[in-house]
């Protein structure tokens, strides 16, 4: 499935979230993550998320979809990390 992942953590937390959703995802920008997962990646992924979180503080958003064909992705502006790698 692909999957497009955003968080917004505490000032303390930020880089360990970067270092986890890097472990699973492509960096897209600052705490905007995509790609392919398997439903056992994205299980992994979710629970090392939780070990993480503070829910008073910290959220997460994940976006699924069964596949990449049915959206479109535009970028306006400077381009992070590498996106056309993703769609490849």
């Amino acid at each position: 499935m692909f999957v497009i992942l955003v968080y917004d953590a505490g000032e303390k937390r930020v880089q360990k979230f970067h270092k986890t959703c890097k472990k699973y995802l492509h960096w897209v920008q600052l705490s905007v993550f995509e790609g392919e997962l398997s439903a056992a990646q994205l299980e992994r992924l979710k629970m090392e998320l939780k070990a993480l979180i503070k829910p008073e503080e910290d959220s997460v958003i994940i976006y699924t979809f069964r596949t990449k064909h049915y959206f479109s992705r535009e970028v306006m502006g400077k381009k992070k990390g590498d996106p056309d790698s993703i769609f490849v």
